[in-house]
């Protein structure tokens, strides 16, 4: 694709790569003339900027010179470490003359901008090139075998490479090697190439084509390979690049036969070796692979012939092409299309005339319309191969399993026909090692079931009280008389409650049975000093007709009056206990009254405890109640959260089997709705209580911080002692995988993988779930692993589907072991 253009018959040379921005040097070209005649000559300095969208290049500078070139080299000696405009433009003359100039005063306007000249040569100078080595030396060639190497710091005297050669013929090129500083190339239009060698001052080896076909045009040495070489030919007759290698001087390695005639120049790319640029009389500028001899890109060109080409080399996409039509045009290889810049020159052409009709008659011009070309016209076929210096030459990427996989191109020089060296470094990246302990760890104890002294541990190795409550509560899931031993965590044991009461009873004497007689008023029961008052008035009013009061081996009246006694008496000859039951609430009489219903049957005794509840009013009343009538749901809803442990405590007591989940559910759920945050964290131990793995994982998420590898850790763990308890003390299935419990084991696994661990991962990925990203990572770890794809059955046990040790002792007489919700499954080998 073209970008710029100059309409100047000049010679070329890009500024050297240390420079930006980067400029076109252009001067006059020699033995051409324009339309005109003109036998000026000028030398002028453009700017290529690539944001003007313009085809024009910007003119910096323009030098008024009185000699035309038939060569042109920009180098980069004495250019600063800053890339300013600096170094020596170097132009070979018509008369022998080499002139150096200075082009950072020539974008300054100054009118001394020789450095220095010399005319020592005979006849035209038509070769330069500067040593890449060593940029004060200049290797220049002319007519009569001349070569001369110039030292830029000594410009007066030049050397020579060796005596002539014989016989005498002109110069038309010259090359430094691109590998080794002291070997020196030079070409002439008879076909022959001399190499030459300035440590002997001598030539070592010529090469020649023996058809004396090949006049040599161009001559270029191979980027990397420093026995190997290019040379052009300008015969119509062998319009060929030749790829000599000096090992095999006896004949070409290779013959380009893309061009149809004559070849007037080429470039080799320095960026990429596989780049060959040459133009010819056969008005093509073509880029070929020189060891493959492939055309990779031809450049939309007009009809002209192209004289010089040359890369750019601080941008290796870009090259420059010198036609016999006067202009210069700037092309890049990476393709595109025309359309836009042809267009740009049609609006060009008519904003000259200013829109209106150039023969006087003062009317607009209607829009000029451009012939539409078929799209193989407009379409300009892109580089066949990329680029070398598009391609990274090192480069890392992290991949599935935690691999780091680095690569680098190799530095050992590439024989020729050999592909190039890269070096590709698989290696296993470890950052999470604690982490990686910590699983492994995990993983052996669920397969050697050491459940009880893993938990031991991780008490003993607890920084705060809560985490060691939780492990207390997990380790009692793999122990005898589970409930006892969490209601002796909560602070109820046995023995010390039952040292509390034989110290209450043996005080029970007269202030005790003071403190009763109290208690027994406060509830509405007579004393007994009360009833003898009574007495004593029933019988002054001879109201009463007979004693009730037994007498030990005595007799006793029975009492038929009207008064409440009679009543009752009444009602217990009839059997009428509910009517005498009623009788004795009335009169407040509570003990009679449960006595009674206890006589009168089951359904009339809990009749008389609801009411006798209802008229209760002690401290501890509720809870009596809900210990009489079974209703600990009434409990655990109602009660003060600050009384958790309490609740907790009688939920594991006296809570059947059947609700005993529920419940212990129902008082976690109230703790982590609660707004105080050390209430919400104990919750976990409710859950664990009723081995529900899903809320555990949802209450701990809530309260601890998971953004890192041994957070995630902690609460895999608790899940996975969990899970290992409610299998032991449940025969329910526990296959179904709890949405969020699946989340946080599929990022268990996602780290574990990525830690490299793929079999650990595979084992800890949940199965019993199909959510598209855990089926992705299972999958995935499969196929790392060599497993067939889920659907077959593994010849592995899932740690929970492993046999577990036969002969657990169940739960002791007294407390019914608790029950577990279904809780979620996860299923690592």
């Amino acid at each position: 694709m073209k970008l710029k253009e100059v309409d100047r018959t000049a010679m070329q040379a890009w500024s050297p790569a240390q420079n930006h921005p980067i400029y076109l040097a252009t001067g006059t070209s020699a033995q051409q003339l324009d339309a005109t005649f003109s036998t000026s000559a000028s030398l002028e300095i453009f700017e290529f900027d690539l944001s003007d969208p313009s085809l024009d290049m910007k003119s910096c500078a323009t030098f008024s010179s009185s000699h035309r070139y038939h060569k042109l080299i920009w180098g980069p000696h004495k250019m600063d470490s800053k890339g300013n405009v600096s170094g020596v433009l170097i132009a070979g003359g018509e008369n022998g003359n080499i002139i150096l100039y200075d082009p950072s005063k020539i974008i300054a306007g100054d009118k001394e901008v020789v450095i220095a000249q010399n005319d020592k040569h005979t006849g035209p100078v038509r070769a330069l090139d500067v040593n890449i080595f060593q940029t004060n030396l200049v290797a220049s060639g002319a007519n009569e075998s001349e070569i001369y190497i110039w030292d830029l710091n000594n410009f007066a005297t030049p050397m020579t490479p060796g005596a002539k050669t014989q016989p005498p013929e002109d110069i038309s090129c010259v090359a430094w090697n691109r590998q080794v500083q002291h070997i020196l190339a030079s070409a002439s239009p008879s076909g022959r190439a001399t190499v030459w060698d300035l440590r002997k001052n001598e030539p070592i080896i010529k090469v020649s084509d023996h058809s004396n076909r090949m006049h040599c045009s161009g001559l270029a040495w191979h980027p990397d390979v420093a026995t190997q070489m290019v040379l052009a030919s300008e015969d119509d007759r062998l319009p060929v690049v030749q790829m000599w290698d000096l090992r095999f001087a006896s004949s070409p390695l290779r013959v380009l036969e893309n061009h149809a005639r004559g070849i007037l120049a080429i470039a080799w790319s320095m960026a990429d070796p596989e780049l060959l640029l040459s133009c010819g009389k056969d008005a093509k500028i073509l880029c070929s692979n020189p060891n493959t001899g492939e055309v990779l890109y031809e450049l939309p060109t007009n009809t002209q012939w192209c004289f010089d080409i040359q890369w750019c080399p601080r941008n290796p996409a870009v090259l420059s092409a010198a036609s016999f039509d006067g202009r210069i045009s700037v092309y890049s290889i990476m393709g595109g299309s025309a359309d836009g810049l042809r267009q740009k020159q049609v609006d060009k052409l008519s904003s000259s005339f200013g829109n209106l009709d150039p023969f006087g008659t003062g009317q607009p011009l209607p829009p000029l319309q451009i012939p539409q070309q078929t799209a193989q016209h407009n379409i300009v076929l892109p580089l066949k191969k990329p680029p070398k210096w598009t391609r990274r030459p090192v480069g890392a990427s992290f991949s599935f399993g935690g691999k780091l996989v680095t690569f680098e191109n190799g530095r050992v020089q590439a024989q020729q026909g050999a592909e190039p060296h890269h070096h590709v470094f698989v290696s296993q990246v470890v950052t999470e090692e604690e982490f990686l302990r910590r699983s492994d760890q995990l993983q052996q104890v669920v397969r050697s079931q050491g459940f009880v002294s893993y938990c031991q541990k991780k008490i003993e190795a607890s920084q705060t009280e809560f985490e060691k409550n939780v492990w207390s509560f997990l380790k009692v899931n793999f122990e005898d008389d589970s409930r006892g031993k969490y209601l002796e965590l909560l602070g109820y044991r046995k023995e010390d409650l039952g040292k509390k009461i034989a110290v209450a009873l043996s005080k029970v004497d007269g202030p005790a049975l003071k403190d009763s007689d109290q208690v027994a008023q406060s509830d509405g029961e007579e004393s007994p000093a009360a009833g003898e008052q009574l007495l004593g008035e029933c019988i002054k009013e001879g109201k009463q007709e007979s004693e009730f009061l037994p007498s030990a081996g005595g007799t006793f009246n029975i009492s038929i009056s009207g008064d409440i006694d009679g009543l009752i008496t009444q009602a217990l000859l009839t059997g009428n206990f509910e009517s005498a039951v009623d009788l004795c609430l009335h009169d407040n009489r509570m003990a009679d009254a449960i006595i009674l219903a206890i006589a009168g049957g089951q359904e009339l005794l809990a009749q008389t405890q609801k009411k006798y509840f209802a008229k209760s009013q002690s401290k501890i009343t509720r809870l009596i109640t809900a210990v009489v009538m079974k209703n600990w749901k009434e409990i655990v809803e109602s009660c003060d959260l600050k009384n958790w442990r309490e609740a907790l405590a009688a939920v594991l007591t006296y809570a059947k089997p059947d609700e005993f989940s529920t419940l212990c559910d129902l008082l976690g759920t109230r703790l982590e709705n609660e707004g105080d945050s050390l209430l919400q964290t104990q919750a976990c131990l409710c859950y664990i209580c009723a081995g529900n793995v899903e809320k555990l994982v949802a209450c701990w998420t809530k309260a601890q911080d998971g953004s890192n590898p041994l957070s995630l850790q902690d609460l895999i763990e608790k899940v996975v002692i969990l899970r290992k308890a409610v299998q032991l003390t449940q025969a329910m299935d526990t296959n179904t995988v709890g949405v969020l419990l699946a989340e946080k084991m599929s990022q268990y696994a996602n780290l574990l993988a990525a830690q490299g661990s793929i079999a650990a991962a595979l084992a800890f990925l949940p199965e019993n779930t199909n959510q598209p990203n855990i089926v992705q990572l299972r999958d995935r770890l499969c196929k790392a692993q060599g497993q067939p794809i889920p659907g077959q059955e593994s010849s592995k046990t899932p740690y929970d589907r492993q046999q577990l040790p036969k002969g657990r002792p169940g739960p002791v007489a007294g407390h019914t072991q608790m029950p577990r919700v279904p809780a979620q499954q996860y299923y690592p080998h």
